[in-house]
């Protein structure tokens, strides 16, 4: 079955001799003070009803759970919500996505620690961040020694081999015949590990089934229950007179640079704006190529289902289906239609950086400011309060041949711009961001000093907050220096 699509007949949801049990029963099993590793990514794939009934024994005061939570990446309510609000998770990783899981990081009520993607799978394999006693997955399918993710793999291979436990809910809502888009490759340890045999993002090199050692399988749940569904927004006139403006550089960069002319390859970060680029691309000359676009990256969108049907796509590989409820419908609806061209793999391939160089992705992520001088905070208002998390564009925008920041140049409905003097967080530097698009054009930051980066970020900011940019630029320039900054006005800039 290795390296190929596995055929149409699906898995039975549960083989052989495994215990089938209770959600209350299994979450009984999980010790207070324990560490968990959870499947997800994308905000799909992960639990439902285990941290249900571990919320509910928080709320019934029956028990004080404290549990460490280790993510692949940002999961659901029932646990970011309903067991934070419960008080039963004491410290959080790698990534939070719901109001109450960022209340608690940024309350301290949880202890969150902010980690990338691409390292997190050797990081608990290792033991460096957290050394889970259960792992708690998500699968459509599940025998005394495999099982089938359901619609995200993430970190999963890895936790359920570290793990001491092994609990596994199977969920009826999420159709067998995902197995068809898995491919599970388990990579060797250092200092033996070899490079990822992997040469194109389409291509397949490993097998549908994660496995792992029998006796750790201590109980098996049924679930039936489809994932909360992304709420994309309609496109803005902001929204689409970014995809133009990025559209128009990626077309130009398409006939000068011959890696993007080969194959363009392409990395979108989740989200409405992200989903409304994809979908712009559809009708670009990028689409119209020899080889079509591929896409390299964490998660599969609608836009990216709009791709594949239009016929301009040539392969997509990710780690999660992050779906729209439409989206949703389209893909279990008829899978066949789209499992050629997409694949799911576990985030240390999804997130390699050696693949993202090797295919030479353009990544396309965005911001919550970046400064002049091109350095991009993407996780903290105001440099204190949390967002969610660096998540994998640390790794999309180190290693990427191209990267590019796409957003709007204005937040708070145009009082707050976007492009600040300097920003109150880093977590991509000016070596990382390649170019920048805003609504108002595209600043191509390639090969500038600070000062001609800073002149090219403000020409791309709302076009009412530039008069003020300059001034600053102006003002510190006066203080000498290379990156010139005047560190008596830099955060209380205002228009």
């Amino acid at each position: 079955m290795s390296g190929s699509v596995p055929d149409n007949d699906p898995p039975a949801r549960v083989a052989g001799d495994v215990s089938v049990v209770t959600a209350e029963t299994a979450a009984a099993a999980i010790p207070d003070g324990a560490t968990v590793a959870v499947s997800g990514f994308g905000s799909v794939g992960d639990p439902k009803a285990v941290p249900r009934a571990l919320a509910r024994a928080a709320d019934a005061g029956d028990r004080d759970p404290e549990l460490t939570i280790v993510s692949g990446g940002s999961v659901g309510e029932p646990l970011d919500t309903m067991l934070i609000e419960a008080g039963g998770v004491d410290r959080r990783y790698p990534f939070v996505a719901t109001d109450a899981a960022r209340a608690a990081a940024n309350n301290q009520s949880v202890a969150f620690a902010d980690c990338g993607i691409a390292g997190l799978s050797d990081e608990v394999r290792f033991g460096r961040v957290a050394d889970p006693d259960v792992a708690l997955v998500e699968a459509v399918a599940v025998g005394p020694d495999w099982l089938i993710p359901s619609t995200s793999v993430g970190q999963t291979p890895a936790y359920v081999r570290a793990a001491d436990e092994l609990l596994v809910e199977v969920n009826a809502a999420q159709p067998r015949e995902l197995a068809r888009f898995h491919d599970i490759v388990v990579r060797d340890s250092p200092p033996e590990r070899g490079a990822i045999a992997l040469d194109s993002p389409g291509q397949r090199i490993g097998d549908p089934t994660v496995s792992f050692a029998p006796e750790t399988l201590t109980g098996v749940i049924r679930t039936d229950e489809r994932d909360d569904p992304y709420q994309f927004r309609a496109p803005t006139d902001t929204d689409r007179a970014i995809a133009a403006n990025l559209t128009s550089f990626l077309e130009r960069a398409q006939e000068t640079d011959p890696v993007i002319g080969a194959a363009p390859t392409l990395q979108f970060g989740v989200g409405s704006l992200g989903n409304a680029l994809m979908r712009a691309l559809a009708d670009s000359s990028l689409a119209d190529g020899e080889t079509g676009l591929r896409y390299f990256g964490e998660v599969i969108q609608d836009g990216l289902l709009d791709l594949v049907e239009s016929g301009g796509l040539e392969a997509a590989s990710a780690t999660s289906l992050a779906l729209s409820a439409e989206g949703q419908d389209r893909l279990f609806g008829d899978p066949t239609r789209y499992v050629d061209d997409v694949v799911l793999r576990p985030s240390e391939l999804s997130n390699a950086p050696a693949l993202i160089d090797r295919f030479g992705v353009v990544a396309v992520n965005s911001a919550i400011e970046l400064d002049l001088y091109g350095h991009i905070n993407s996780t903290h208002i105001r440099g204190s309060r949390l967002v969610s998390g660096v998540g994998g564009s640390v790794d999309f925008n180190r290693n990427a041949h191209l990267t590019v920041v796409a957003t709007p140049a204005t937040a708070a409905g145009g009082d707050i711009s976007t492009v600040v003097p300097m920003v109150t967080h880093v977590d991509h530097t000016e070596h990382d961001v390649d170019a920048v698009v805003t609504e108002h054009g595209t600043a191509d930051l390639r090969g500038l000093t600070p000062v001609e980066r800073a002149e090219r970020l403000i020409d791309v900011a709302a076009p009412t907050f530039r008069e003020d940019l300059r001034a600053y630029l102006e003002r510190a320039r006066t203080n000498g220096g290379h990156l010139p900054q005047d560190l008596a006005t830099a955060f209380d800039w205002r228009s």
